[in-house]
Order: C-alpha cells, then structure tokens, then sequence
C-alpha cells in the first residue's frame, strides 16, 4: 500500500482515550516521517496534547452544537486527505467525520461500531475480541497499511509545569497523589475509603499524600471529605489549583497514584508512574491504564455477578456497570495491599 501523503484522524474525547493516541502518532511519526498529520480533537482534550510536535491540530467544540459542526466544516474546506482514521463511534463523531474529505475512511469493526458508524466509513479494521483500546487503536494502522508499533506515550512537559511540581513536591520525600474523581459519579470510591489507604500510605511508607483533581464542586467536596476522615497528617490539598500539563509534570515527580476510571489514570501512563486503578464499574482488561494492569484491583467480574447475575466473560466487551454502591465491592484492604506490593517492587527497583 501506498504510504499516505496527508492523513487525518479523529478522535474528539476524552482525555483518556486521546492518550491511548499517543503510540498511533509516534508510530505514524517514525515510520511514515513523510505522512502530514492531522488530528481532529476536542477543546479540552487539545490542551493536553495539542502541543505535540509534527501534529496539525483541529478543534471541534463538541459544546457548541450546530455552530461546532460548522466551524469545522469551514476549518476543513478545500482539505482533502488520503486517508481518515475515524476512531470515534459515537453519533456526534460521526457527523463531524462528514467535514474530513478522503477516499479512504477506515473505521471500527463491526462489533465496536455504532450510532451508524458504518455509515461514514468504507474500510474496517479487523475484529479482536477482548482487545485493550490501545492495542484496538493499533488496528487502525494496520488497515491503512502500518504494522509497525512503537510503544510510546511521550507528551511534551513545559518548565513552568516542571517549576510548579517541584515548588509542591520537594525531592526529599516521595509522593502518593490521589485523583479520587471520574466525571461518572458511580465509579467513584467512598471518601472514607481513600482516607484509610491514604492515612496507611502516609504512616506505613512515608509517603506525602497529596489531593488532585478539577475544580468542580464534586472534586472539592471529596477532597474536603478525605481530608477530613484522615487521621494522619493533612494532605497537600491541590484541588482545582494545576492545569493539565502542571498535573503531567506531578506525575513524574510521583511515586504512585491513585485512583478511579477516569483520565488521570492514562496520563500516569505518560510519564511512567504506577497507578493503582479502582476498577468495578468498567473492566480493565478493556480501558485499564495500559501499563499498570498488574497493580490495579479489579471487581469488575464481581459486579457483573451481583449486578446482572452473570459473570464478566458473558457481557459484551466494554459493557459498564455504573450502578449505585458497585465501587463498595473494592474493599480498602485490597488497595492497601497493592500499594504495598508496588512500594516493595519500587524498593527492590531502587526506585522511589
């Protein structure tokens, strides 16, 4: 196959999944070097990656209804493209793809395709059943003639973001971060919860406990409510006060983080720092921080038992289970207990 001379992708949201992105474009950099890419992204989510190098971004405001789908016609008009890599089923993406002009259109199979996705596209990446979204998203290059994999999750880290972590996070002592937050209330573990591990964290290992996440009113009411039921020494509370490329750059300077489904978990990935991921509403195995599967804890099998009566292996892939009191199936011993695994493997690193 003949390699492309301009490619588009689109992939509007969310955070996660555009990180999951990030070894498609740096597989796309290193061997198709030729290749002009482009990305057709969403506000939010091009504030965390829309500075990568060799990229031309496009922004489509998924808020702004008509008007959004029209800016991005205008911001498209006279394109054409080789190929599209359509890497979004949802309805809403697949009218957006309408403005991406290229004779090859390469979606999902059909088994992930929906909202008449299959409508948009004239190719389809091959079915693998069970597959993680990363290795799916590596489907799409092999159906645009790729197969090359580089597995790579770099994003660019400015120094006023490298400034303001190590103003919050000194070098001399290491640093659990909790991001307790998914924008889906019902993946969400008790405040109670996180305190105990927290409180154990900050006895048992050392460990700084700092408190992350956006400024809304549910981040800071859980914030506030951790930090009250903890009986160790209070947390540096950084609720609602970094940006996403601040929050990138405590990351790297973290030991482990902490938390639920939710972006903060894949952007860990970014900079190689362990996350310890609370997984009951959604299977890892399918959306898990990529390469921190190990030390996540994992009842999602649990909840389809009690949920649906049936175990996980029975659901089709990537069914969530965002029912009320799913997240109580994750008990606080088996959080502790994987921190203190990956606190023993970190020392038996030499690693901090």
């Amino acid at each position: 196959m003949t390699v492309p001379e301009n490619l588009c992708l689109l992939r509007l949201s969310a955070l996660g999944d555009v990180t999951h992105l990030l070894p498609i474009i740096h597989t796309l950099r290193r061997h198709w070097p030729q290749t002009r890419l482009t990305w057709v992204i969403g506000k939010l989510e091009a504030r965390l990656v829309g500075d990568l190098p060799g990229v031309e971004f496009i922004v489509f405001d998924k808020r702004g209804g008509w008007r959004g789908y029209r800016d991005l016609h205008r911001q498209l008009a006279g394109r054409r493209f080789d190929q599209a890599l359509l890497m979004q089923v949802a309805l809403r993406a697949n009218l957006a793809s309408l403005a991406i002009r290229a004779p090859l259109r390469i979606g999902f199979d059909r088994a992930r395709a929906k909202d008449g996705h299959r409508l948009f596209i004239n190719r389809r990446i091959a079915p693998h059943p069970g597959q993680h979204v990363v290795d799916g998203f590596f489907g799409f290059l092999e159906a645009a003639g790729l197969s090359a994999q580089e597995w790579c999750w770099d994003l660019p880290i400015p120094e006023e973001a490298r400034a303001f972590a190590a103003a919050q996070l000194p070098a001399d002592r290491p640093a659990l971060l909790l991001s307790p937050c998914s924008s889906h209330p019902q993946r969400n573990w008790r405040a109670e919860h996180y305190a105990r591990v927290a409180d154990h964290a900050a006895r048992q290992h050392g460990l700084r406990v700092v408190l992350c996440g956006g400024p809304t009113d549910l981040e800071r009411g859980m914030g506030d409510a951790i930090a009250a039921a903890m009986r160790s020494e209070p947390p540096l509370d950084l609720i609602g006060k970094d940006t996403l490329k601040r929050f990138l750059a405590l990351l790297e300077r973290a030991s482990v983080l902490i938390s639920p489904d939710s972006g903060p978990a894949h952007m860990a990935t970014c900079t190689g720092t362990p996350v310890i991921g609370l997984y009951a509403a959604s299977n890892p195995a399918r959306s898990g921080p990529y390469n921190s599967l190990d030390w996540c804890v994992d009842r999602y099998d649990a909840a389809a038992r009690q949920f649906l009566g049936r175990p996980a292996a029975e659901l089709p892939w990537g069914r969530k289970l965002e029912f009320p009191g799913v997240m109580d199936l994750i008990e606080p011993e088996a959080v502790i207990e994987r921190l203190d695994a990956l606190m023993a493997w970190k020392a038996a690193q030499g690693a901090r």
